[in-house]
């Protein structure tokens, strides 16, 4: 039940072409295309592209009098293309049919070739009529350049006395982007938009702020629990649209933060844990399409296990649903994991845990490749790349928090998990490994970083790096990741953070790594962003140093706070040992008439041209609650 659609390729990129037929300004336009080709009498579909299957993934065709398929490209004549056999275009003047649709944008040029093969009296319909208004495009010459489908969504929430806060900032004027505006639309839990509105962005960088209690208010709005929208419009340098999300309550008990959502569906997402036995997980399945989701289109099952449980329900176009996990699968729990069988129906989803005694958090899971297989050299890599593949975190300040960890498996590949975890105080000392050795994909290794470190942290805080250790065997692929749980022990709220290995800091090269925030690989410099918590809410936040091989023996790196208008007012410089971590608050880094000039849209960009720092940030309000997860860079 998984769509046949290309939604993303770890060489080249994003796919615009589904995200343009499924923008929700495109979906109407589209639709009422369809009926009218219905009612025209016998249509021939052209496609040149060979985009046609996956147009009728998201808008169904079963209404049209197919009067046949013709292609462009020879090899693909005699291809099954909506259920018909591809003819050569050449053939078109055979054909009945009374209209021609061109399966195509920017069809102008395609038709021309076309019209003396088009039959007598027949009309020739392409999917321009469905474009966007030009004054919603970056690049109007060329409809599906990346840039004009920079979009995203995010879970959005404003009911039962829960919020949410996106925060982002326009880092496209750092590309030199200028007349940059938003165009953003809110879904309900049935799919249908209850608001709609444009900003435009002053030309520098800004914070963007969107506060689910401000648009309720702002549209007279009801409670409501749905997905926004976001589409950005004059950007440059990135087609991704990257927010923080906080999610907050009426009292502390709610608090959490989120990474975006990743804007290309997947066929599997992993990572979602199981709950413990006073737990309740929600994955909230939020629909990114404008087709439905069918029933048994999406399901789940113990991650390493084949028997999956598929949801008997349909899911609206863009609609929202709340699943259980226990509804499913009612026998796991946690350390356990669930793999998320999604179809490319939505893009990376939130889950939500709620627990006994009333405290709640959202994360995420993360996009299982399955694009992968073993990748013979990396064992061998050690040799010129140290400790090569690198997952760091946190390891946050023991007296108060309980940190575990948990590999995840995250591609199709990974039948076994050889791994280690090593922990390092904030100068970068070894104080304890954990080997996990060769694990299985099935397995729920579970470590406490209590139980490894027992005290001897310098300062009560420091950094677990997951690496590959292979002197139990086993095979890797690159893509090692990791689930990290935290705990406030007083007051039992929890956050929890999932992420990927990168090779850091090293100026060879492997597989376009180390990644770089803009251009290619090495990635040796660091640019994140650090949004700010309202007040009360203090910010945390723990820069990471990992080091492949040894690099400069201590970073440079600039904290500097910004206001909303994209101006300096404060700056300070940390120094974090090679290998070692530096964790700080704001309130405490920057002072009392620093923090009201910034005000409550500031934000910190924490630059570094020296090496890569890997981030994680989150609020916390008081003893009672805090979130946590990794940051963004632009």
């Amino acid at each position: 039940m998984a769509l046949d659609i290309d939604t993303f390729s770890n060489a080249i990129g994003g796919f615009s072409f589904f995200k343009a037929v499924g923008h929700p300004l495109s979906a109407a336009k589209i639709a009422a295309l369809i009926d009218r080709l219905a009612g025209v009498g016998p249509v021939a579909i052209y496609d040149p592209h060979g985009v046609a299957a996956p147009f009728n993934e998201l808008h169904d065709c079963a209404a049209l009098d197919v009067a046949g398929v013709f292609v462009q490209d020879l090899e693909r004549i005699g291809d099954s293309v909506l259920g018909r056999t591809a003819q050569p275009v050449t053939d078109l003047p055979e054909s009945v049919a009374k209209a021609v649709f061109v399966v195509a944008f920017d069809a102008e040029r395609l038709i021309q070739h076309i019209r003396h093969l088009v039959p007598d009296g027949a009309e020739v319909i392409s999917l321009d009529e469905a474009r966007l208004a030009d004054d919603m495009l970056t690049n109007k010459r060329h409809y599906l350049d990346p840039i004009n489908f920079a979009t995203n969504f995010a879970f959005f929430r404003d009911a039962g006395g829960h919020h949410t806060r996106l925060v982002t900032a326009n880092y496209w004027a750092g590309y030199g982007a200028r007349n940059t505006e938003i165009w953003s639309c809110l879904f309900d839990d049935t799919g249908a938009v209850i608001a709609e509105w444009r900003e435009a962005l002053a030309d520098r960088v800004g914070t963007v702020v969107v506060d689910s209690q401000a648009v309720r208010k702002r549209f007279g709005l009801g409670e409501f629990t749905g997905q926004l929208f976001l589409h950005v419009i004059g950007g440059a340098g990135h087609d991704v649209v990257k927010y923080a999300l906080d999610t907050y309550g009426e009292n502390a008990m709610a608090l959490s933060c989120t990474h975006d959502a990743n804007a290309w569906p997947a066929d599997l997402y992993g990572g979602l844990p199981a709950p413990r036995p006073d737990e309740k997980v929600i994955l909230w399945v939020q629909n990114s399409h404008p087709c439905p989701i069918p029933k048994g289109g999406v399901g789940l099952n113990r991650m390493g296990r084949d028997e999956i449980v598929w949801l008997d329900r349909e899911i609206a176009p863009f609609g929202t649903y709340a699943l259980d996990v226990a509804e499913l699968l009612p026998d796991l729990a946690w350390p356990e994991q669930i793999e998320i069988q999604a179809g490319k129906h939505f893009v990376r989803p939130r889950y939500e845990v709620l627990s006994g005694s009333g405290h709640e958090r959202i994360s995420h899971p993360n996009v299982e490749r399955v694009d992968l297989t073993p990748d013979p050299r990396i064992p061998e890599l050690g040799n010129l790349l140290g400790k090569s593949y690198i997952l760091p975190a946190p390891v946050l300040p023991t007296a108060r928090y309980r940190s575990q960890a948990l590999p995840t498996p995250m591609s199709t590949a990974q039948t076994t998990l050889p791994v280690a975890t090593v922990v390092y105080d904030p100068a970068g000392r070894e104080i304890a490994r954990h080997d996990f050795g060769c694990l299985a994909r099935d397995h729920a290794a579970l470590l406490e970083i209590d139980d490894l470190v027992d005290g001897a942290l310098d300062g009560g805080y420091g950094h677990m790096e997951l690496i590959y250790d292979f002197q139990d065997g086993g095979e890797a692929d690159g893509w090692l990741h990791g689930l990290f749980r935290y705990e406030d022990r007083g007051s039992g709220h929890a956050a929890e953070t999932s992420f990927g290995a990168h090779i850091f800091n090293t100026v060879l090269t492997y597989r376009n790594e180390p990644q770089s925030y803009g251009g290619p690989a090495p990635g040796l410099s660091t640019r994140l962003f650090l949004r700010l918590g309202p007040p009360p809410l203090d910010t945390m936040c723990h820069l990471i140093y990992p080091a492949s091989t040894p690099w400069h023996g201590r970073s440079e790196t600039q904290l500097t706070l910004v206001d909303d208008a994209g101006e300096e007012v404060a700056a300070r410089t940390v120094n974090i040992p090679c290998g070692g971590s530096h964790l700080w608050r704001y309130h405490e880094t920057f002072e009392a008439a620093e923090r009201e000039r910034a005000g409550e849209r500031g934000y910190v960009l924490i630059r570094d041209v020296t090496c890569r720092l890997f981030g994680y940030h989150g609020l916390i309000d008081g003893e009672e609650s805090f979130s946590f997860d990794h940051m963004f860079g632009f």
